[in-house]
């Protein structure tokens, strides 16, 4: 499907085809463990838990400020195949810590390969920096203060991931009063494995646009009139949802009925390798299984596009392509 696409949910360290971690992981002298690894440049796991382990263990391959230039590069041109416009990157210093990868040199990599992909390509791209929930809530303070404390002009946001079921959206307000204050914009994991009070308790205490995920809002009518009033977007991922489980097909995705109430969504990727999708799959199962036509998917695009946090010229610009 060619229409102009725009991604807001994907993790940069998630996008990492696994042909591409081998070849990370032999350059890092690294040996990861092959059942991790699925059939035709996939990644394997159980249940939630175990994806979540699963990435972690991958992500102990990306080393070097080079490697995350790989990284980047590779999926902004697969996305600009795809025809997508913009892209928001949500990456974790957290996860390059652990690897003795500072904070700068993990983004000298990640912005090399934005400007260089915006070269060749003609796509824009940003850096959203995640909390780890169940990294805890000092590692995510610190994090804050440190993004606070080296701003970036490619840097333009605060996310919060990981499991949702280890501590709550009150407990990480600190390191999202610290990035509003340092004047970054804010979206959270929400209503994915948790129910509809995990989304009410993060747009009450954290100070979020969007929410990751959100389709536990199809069970509580006052909190979808709530999201509307608020004008908060919801970063849909249906092949992610379906394959964790959290959807139980795509005829039945929650996305169809909040997109009718008027919710505003856009349509994600999550994390494509693990999941065998792509931003051009999403739009393709919204066609095929929601009843998006052609200007419903340019609407999630613009809606995508209006709720990126990209400064206001760039948003222009964008638009401009695709109204």
């Amino acid at each position: 499907m060619y229409l102009p696409k725009a991604e807001l949910h994907v993790h940069l360290e998630g996008t990492t085809k696994p042909s591409l971690l081998r070849k990370l992981a032999k350059r890092n002298q690294l040996i990861l463990p092959e059942k991790i690894f699925g059939p035709d440049d996939t990644y394997q796991w159980k249940n939630f838990q175990d994806f979540l382990h699963v990435y972690d263990v991958s992500t102990q391959a990306i080393k070097t400020p080079e490697d995350y230039y790989d990284i980047t590069y590779d999926y902004l041109r697969s996305c600009a195949e795809e025809n997508v416009i913009y892209v928001e990157l949500t990456s974790s210093p957290n996860h390059a810590e652990l690897n003795g990868l500072c904070y700068q040199d993990h983004l000298l990599g990640i912005s090399k390969a934005i400007e260089q992909a915006k070269n060749d390509f003609s796509i824009e791209a940003r850096i959203l920096i995640v909390c780890v929930r169940h990294f805890g809530i000092e590692k995510a303070n610190r994090l804050a203060e440190l993004v606070a404390c080296h701003p970036h002009p490619l840097v333009v946001g605060l996310n919060l991931a990981g499991d949702e079921t280890r501590f709550s959206a009150k407990d990480f307000s600190q390191a999202f009063t610290i990035a509003m204050e340092a004047g970054l914009q804010c979206t959270a994991h929400a209503g994915e494995v948790k129910g509809a009070e995990s989304i009410w308790e993060t747009i009450k205490h954290l100070p979020v646009s969007r929410v990751g995920h959100g389709i536990t809002a199809i069970d509580d009518p006052t909190l979808i009139a709530e999201i509307i009033q608020r004008n908060i977007t919801l970063e849909i991922c249906p092949t992610s949802n379906v394959a964790l489980g959290v959807s139980q097909n795509f005829q039945n995705h929650p996305a169809t009925f909040l997109h009718a109430q008027g919710v505003n969504i856009t349509l994600n990727s999550d994390d494509p390798p693990y999941f065998d999708t792509t931003i051009g799959k999403e739009y393709t199962i919204a066609e095929k299984y929601f009843g998006f036509d052609h200007a419903t998917l340019l609407n999630v695009t613009e809606n995508a596009i209006k709720a990126s946090f990209a400064d206001k010229a760039l948003k222009r610009a964008l638009l401009n392509l695709i109204l």
